[in-house]
């Protein structure tokens, strides 16, 4: 049996493992661990008295994955991203940035959940988890919107589709792990995720506009706000736009030399939301929970980091990118179309798989076919089929396929922000969330569509850097 054979059978047991309930970390790590070890007892024609040599090779081979790999100093912007979210909850800095994009723009139709969308993107450019932003705007947002009439399903889904935007808006924990994976400057990534992610919030809030529009009652306008009270509704939401600058500038300075790494700006950024969380009362306790859920949810994505990276070792010695990526370029389809499905097969995967755990099984041989569509990683755009240089192809799949993640993270059956908010929420069957939430894969269906067709809403901002 060949090496690409051995391939195909482990990574379809991965698969029946993963739709059979265990967790993506330990499915792909005993996956990649037995594909090893098949690899080199096959080198050795499959003699018996050598298996326990082959069993060694791979355990070591596997053993060195986890440090080396997540001992990158890129990985560290993680739990520094994540525990600025949490930081800025116990700030008190939620409820302010919700009361200000409340006294802004309330007064259109839907008012209180377009400003539900705003402040979940303002909430996300100080979070790196889509599933803290949900469960943070549902204990906020939802009762606002209850009070003056809006259907309790809808109100969950604007919840639950809008903490999707921290998946794109930077500080993204997603965006740094595609980068580690592929290999490419996190900085760059990070910078390009800024307008697909607010273009994504106003393509949510058109959205919301519209259906205020043509259904009678769907969501009345809120008014009465001076513009005095507007106006004093800002400082309080001053902190989180200075993160949002500083962590701009240690990855790009459009004056000059970037201030630093964008581990770097991580830190920098915690410590001024850790500032004003004293300075708003937070105390020992408080501090303590925003710690632990850090911890938590870190541990969680190094863990399947850890599992996925033994299982892309055992494809490396499989030879199954390439060969992918050799099958790919054979196709007589046009290579858009070929792209274009590609993004619908992570549509389909991702009802059934975690956004992380889905991008880090599936990245490691659908990144190199997409590379060699467009000619290489190393080509020119006057030489590429998209148009673009091989650096700059990263960056743009890299946003369709964190885009993807984002539809994955409100779609059933596992659309993990439907079961967040739900949770939060007593009064609400998770039922109820992803029928509330079923307008806004229109949105997210023409958001994707547009930066396919026009890739210089993703790639204008890090072509400066």
């Amino acid at each position: 049996m060949s090496s690409i054979e051995i391939g195909l059978w482990v990574t379809g047991g991965l698969f029946v493992m993963v739709v059979l309930g265990m967790r993506v970390a330990f499915a792909a790590g005993l996956a990649g661990l037995l594909g090893l070890v098949w690899i080199f007892w096959a080198k050795f024609d499959y003699d018996p008295d050598r298996f326990g040599r082959a069993m060694g090779i791979a355990v070591k081979t596997a053993g060195q994955v986890p440090h080396g790999k997540v001992a990158s100093q890129a990985l560290s912007l993680i739990p520094t991203f994540i525990l600025i979210g949490y930081l800025a909850y116990y700030a008190g800095l939620t409820k302010a940035l919700f009361e200000a994009a409340k006294r802004w723009f309330a007064w259109v139709p839907g008012g209180l959940a377009v400003s539900t969308v705003f402040a979940t993107a303002g909430f996300a450019a100080v979070s790196g988890a889509s599933v803290a932003t949900s469960a943070v705007f549902a204990r906020i947002a939802i009762p606002e919107m209850l009070k003056v009439g809006y259907d309790k399903r809808f109100a969950a889904g604007v919840v639950a589709a809008g903490g999707t935007l921290a998946s794109l808006i930077p500080p993204s924990a997603i965006l740094v792990i595609y980068a580690i994976i592929v290999e490419q400057d996190v900085g760059k990534l990070l910078l390009a995720g800024f307008i697909p992610g607010m273009f994504s919030a106003i393509v949510y809030a058109a959205l919301i506009i519209g259906l205020a529009l043509t259904i009678p009652n769907f969501g009345p306008a809120v008014r009465g706000f001076t513009w005095r009270q507007r106006f004093a509704s800002l400082p309080p939401a001053l902190p989180i736009v200075a993160v949002v600058v500083i962590i701009v500038f240690f990855v790009y300075n459009p004056f000059g030399d970037a201030w630093g790494t964008p581990t770097e700006g991580g830190a920098v950024g915690a410590f001024i939301i850790f500032v004003m969380a004293l300075i708003h009362g937070m105390r020992g306790r408080e501090l303590k929970d925003a710690l632990i859920e850090t911890a938590k949810l870190s541990i969680m994505i190094f863990t399947i980091i850890w599992g996925v990276l033994i299982y892309v070792r055992f494809l490396g010695f499989a030879d199954l990118p390439s060969a992918f990526a050799d099958w790919i370029q054979s196709l007589s389809y046009p290579p858009m179309v070929i792209l274009i499905c590609i993004l619908l097969a992570y549509a389909v995967l991702g009802m059934f798989m975690d956004a992380i755990g889905m991008l880090l099984l599936t990245l490691p041989v659908v990144y190199p076919a997409v590379m060699a569509l467009n000619g290489g990683e190393g080509v020119s755009a006057a030489d590429s089929t998209f148009g673009m240089s091989g650096e700059m192809c990263a960056v743009w799949f890299g946003i369709l396929v964190v885009k993807m993640a984002e539809f994955c993270l409100i779609t059933p059956p596992i659309g993990l922000n439907c079961f967040v908010v739900a949770g939060v929420r007593p009064d609400l069957s998770v039922q109820d969330v992803f029928r509330g939430v079923t307008p806004f894969f229109i949105a997210d269906a023409v958001t994707i569509g547009l930066l396919v067709a026009f890739p210089a809403i993703v790639l204008w901002l890090p072509s400066l850097a």
